[in-house]
């Protein structure tokens, strides 16, 4: 998928992109040792978004807390590998993949080898202060890997202010996102609010939308039902996780009401 491809998808339909939270993979302290039981769990999220109508999918190694700063092991590459592959097998919607912390060498290798069509980057530019310490960019590395696997069909999907982070110096949000898009490399923009599920600030998604120009942006935490309608005129799309979920406990399997409710204000809202 080309940056012109993707302004095209968002333009049409303003795409809800739904989280596939994996369990704790082989490896990670919480592993629960069998990667079948991972399978369905992820497999089974995976059905109910896309049954409920969602327009993408975003695989994420969610459960393997704490995570590393930069490369994952080769064991959790292998388990995500195998995962996206069995996810981009049974559901026809584009598919992204998001390796945390921030290995995006390791999203790209899983998406070029499994055919999806993107990859989330927390920090591709800059530097920021995390839990799992400081934290640099690496559109560098990113780009040229890219170029090296001919693997230019896969978009890169760069956060602005990541969540779960503190940059080391105050700067305006429309200058990170410029020199994301323009010196970074990003192919779209994600802007979500201080942590999972809280919801994204209104006005600096505006001010995103306005220095991205004509890349797009999406919303990464906090969309709801309720909160839809407000985000909708400054998106060109929407990350959804936490409030799909039963309950909206992030830990839950997604509830297929709350994938249907969603999805139903978002196509009360296309019609407008």
């Amino acid at each position: 998928m080309t940056q012109s491809d993707l302004k095209d998808w968002t333009k049409i339909v303003r795409p809800v992109i739904g989280m596939l939270h994996a369990p704790a993979l082989p490896g990670s302290p919480r592993y629960s040792g069998s990667l079948e039981t991972v399978m369905s769990t992820v497999l089974n999220d995976a059905e109910t978004l896309a049954d409920g109508g969602v327009h993408g999918l975003m695989l994420e190694n969610f459960g393997d807390v704490p995570f590393y700063p930069r490369r994952v092991p080769p064991e959790t590459v292998a388990a995500m590998t195998r995962l996206a592959g069995r996810v981009r097998d049974r559901f026809d919607v584009p598919l992204g993949i998001n390796v945390l912390r921030n290995d995006g060498l390791a999203a790209l290798a899983i998406a070029a080898g499994v055919g999806a069509e993107f990859i989330r980057v927390n920090v591709l530019c800059g530097a920021r202060v995390t839990d799992q310490g400081l934290i640099e960019g690496i559109s560098h590395d990113l780009l040229r890997t890219r170029r090296d696997l001919h693997a230019e069909q896969v978009s890169i999907f760069a956060d602005v202010d990541v969540k779960h982070s503190a940059p080391l110096a105050s700067r305006p949000i429309a200058e990170e996102a410029v020199e994301t898009v323009h010196r970074g490399g990003a192919d779209a923009l994600i802007v979500s609010g201080p942590s999972t599920g809280v919801g994204s600030d209104v006005d600096q998604l505006r001010e995103v939308q306005v220095a991205a120009a004509e890349t797009p942006v999406f919303v990464g935490s906090g969309v709801t039902t309720e909160s839809l309608p407000d985000l909708w005129p400054n998106a060109d799309g929407f990350i959804v996780g936490t409030s799909l979920k039963r309950n909206g406990d992030v830990a839950a399997p997604v509830d297929r009401d709350r994938v249907r409710e969603l999805m139903q204000v978002h196509a009360s809202l296309g019609e407008r």
